[in-house]
């Protein structure tokens, strides 16, 4: 049987929903996802084409790209089909930020009150971080909210934090992707400089922005872990210069900042009495071998 034309975007089978647009190969492609679930397990082609009231030629075409992406994978033995490992990655991330969202505000806005100043959550997605929810201060002056706007790594304190627990061929990406733009003269544009910087972050397990991305804006960060230890995320504080100075940042904002990143991840089920042995290596390892701060 011959394969289905290739029909132009703008002439796309699409069903008006409110105010959304539904595209039909993307409806099928969901449909195809969505057999596997309860007690199925895995299906033939033969038995796949029933069910979604496709033909087998044109299961033929969509399965390959499901199964390049790892949504989809398939028995070599046997042939049948069932979900793969990609599913589960997204599942995981969703329940991962639904739980960090719901655990992180009550922190955040305990913290708010103590400080006075901007507390956000923030994580990492390729070569920005993004912050996920904020509590505002309640001074007229303060920073300006940014939840869900994709900020560079290299000159925020939420960024800096989640970096400097990456690989060295990582950051080399992110530096590639994203570059080190200058943002203010305190803004690191160095990858070596900024390695070095990460070194000593991952040592102190906290992370300063020092005016690197605003002027008049200084902010610090710690580092959220989940039940397996794996960092998810990083509480931040944000405020004015002419309120947050580096005495203030030290004495008061550290050990706040730092103790709401550990209440969080003790609510997420991080053990840290069970933090793996090979972190800790790790870590002992880069300071010994490294001065310049390997990510490594």
């Amino acid at each position: 049987m011959s394969a289905e034309p290739v029909t132009p975007l703008r002439e796309l089978q699409v069903k008006k929903d409110k105010t959304e647009y539904i595209i039909h190969k993307v409806i099928l492609a969901l449909d195809i996802l969505e057999q596997f679930h309860d007690d199925v397990d895995e299906l033939t082609l033969g038995e796949l084409s029933k069910r979604v009231g496709m033909t087998e030629s044109s299961l033929g075409l969509m399965l390959p790209t499901l199964m390049s992406r790892n949504y989809i994978e398939q028995d070599k033995i046997s042939k049948r089909y069932r979900l793969g490992y990609k599913n589960l990655e997204l599942a995981q991330a969703v329940l991962r930020q639904t739980d960090l969202y719901r655990v992180s505000h009550p922190v955040l806005a305990s913290m708010s009150h103590q400080c006075g100043e901007n507390c956000s959550v923030a994580v990492l997605r390729k070569s920005h971080v993004i912050e996920l929810d904020s509590v505002q201060s309640d001074h007229p002056v303060q920073v300006v909210r940014r939840v869900g706007v994709h900020l560079p790594v290299h000159c925020t304190a939420a960024g800096k934090m989640l970096i400097s627990f990456e690989s060295e061929e990582a950051l080399e990406l992110i530096s590639e992707r994203g570059g080190l733009d200058r943002f203010t003269p305190n803004t690191l544009t160095g990858v070596d400089e900024l390695k070095e910087q990460l070194g000593r972050i991952l040592e102190q397990g906290y992370a300063v922005d020092d005016e690197e991305l605003d002027p008049y804006v200084r902010g610090v960060a710690a580092a959220i872990r989940d039940y397996s230890g794996r960092v998810v995320g990083a509480v931040v504080i944000n405020g004015p210069s002419c309120r947050v100075d580096r005495n203030r940042i030290d004495k008061e904002l550290i050990p706040l900042v730092r103790n709401g990143a550990r209440e969080i991840s003790l609510k997420l089920g991080y053990n840290e009495a069970a933090e793996p042995v090979q972190a800790k290596k790790r870590r002992a390892s880069r300071a010994k071998t490294s001065p310049a701060g390997s990510l490594l």
